[in-house]
């Protein structure tokens, strides 16, 4: 049974802002598919709800005079793999949410939702992260802009303060304009399952002369946060793509990541896929942009 003490329905943000700030101890529910387990499982007995289920506002996708893209934080999985902007600029993250659950789950688990959980297994987040996006936050004062690199505070916390609501994920433009991207996501089953790890590599590529001119490592479940490998970035940029890459970079991000022993899988076990799933990675992100010789779905 679901211990719920109180649930109020907002229509509007403004309305979402004012019941959080009237019910502090309230937690804010869209799709439920986290929050509804926790209840039933007494981790959240006697909570109080906010739904922002009906908020139409925070709905959608849409890509703004600047190119820039806003993605509605109630926006569900299976409309993020479907819309024509991100199988067009950004298709890494419609693959990455395909991945969620099963069906159900991608149709009523949003992209808000998988973000302020603060699990660090969440499937859209590596590439969130890789594309360097920014979280538009609403509150009583008019709301925030936070990078979502700023966002996490450690294993289910986030920078979510009383009264706030997440309502949009930005990606600008020259984040994504000439980039291709590929996620990987390591599980025990082929389906159902969460990351044992997961890595989003976002790069761009000069297919002339085959030089890495910038590429975004992003892991989940390698550490207590979604964690940028910065440090192999900075190594790999400028360099031209052959097998010394390659194998640079799996050392590298053996020696950056921070993984831990757990039921599912070994630390030693985590690193040493970490290295393996990292380069395919890449490798897919050169493919692609070969495909498109530079040009394409990706380009501005």
């Amino acid at each position: 049974m679901y211990d719920i003490e109180k649930y109020y329905n907002a229509k509007t943000v403004s309305e979402a802002v004012s019941l959080l700030k009237e019910h502090p101890d309230a937690r804010i529910i869209s799709g439920g598919s986290d929050v509804l387990i926790k209840i039933r499982e007494g981790r959240m007995a006697g909570t109080s709800l906010v739904s922002i289920r009906d908020v139409e506002e925070i709905k959608g996708i849409a890509r703004n005079e600047d190119g820039d893209i806003l993605i509605g934080a109630g926006t569900v999985f299976s409309h993020i793999t479907a819309d024509p902007i991100i199988q067009k600029y950004i298709p890494v993250l419609g693959e990455a949410v395909d991945q969620v659950g099963g069906p159900q789950i991608r149709n009523i688990g949003t992209i808000g939702g998988n973000i302020c959980n603060g699990a660090v297994s969440a499937d859209s987040v590596p590439t969130v992260f890789s594309y360097n996006s920014l979280l538009h936050i609403a509150n009583e004062d008019g709301g925030r802009i936070a990078p979502v690199r700023e966002f996490y505070l450690g294993p289910g916390r986030v920078d979510l303060h009383p009264g706030e609501v997440l309502t949009h994920v930005i990606i600008p433009k020259k984040e994504y304009a000439g980039y291709h991207g590929h996620y990987i996501k390591y599980s025990m089953r082929n389906a159902m399952d969460i990351a044992t790890l997961s890595c989003s590599v976002v790069s761009k590529i000069d297919t002339k002369t085959n030089i890495l001119e910038d590429v975004r490592i992003t892991f989940g479940v390698a550490a207590p946060v979604p964690y940028r490998c910065v440090e192999t970035e900075e190594k790999l940029k400028g360099r031209i793509l052959d097998e010394s890459l390659y194998q640079e970079l799996e050392e590298s991000i053996r020696g950056e990541i921070h993984p831990r022993d757990s039921w599912r899988a070994s630390r030693d076990f985590r690193l040493q896929i970490g290295g393996e799933i990292a380069k395919r990675a890449l490798l897919r992100t050169a493919e692609l942009a070969r495909i498109d010789n530079g040009m394409g779905g990706e380009e501005a």
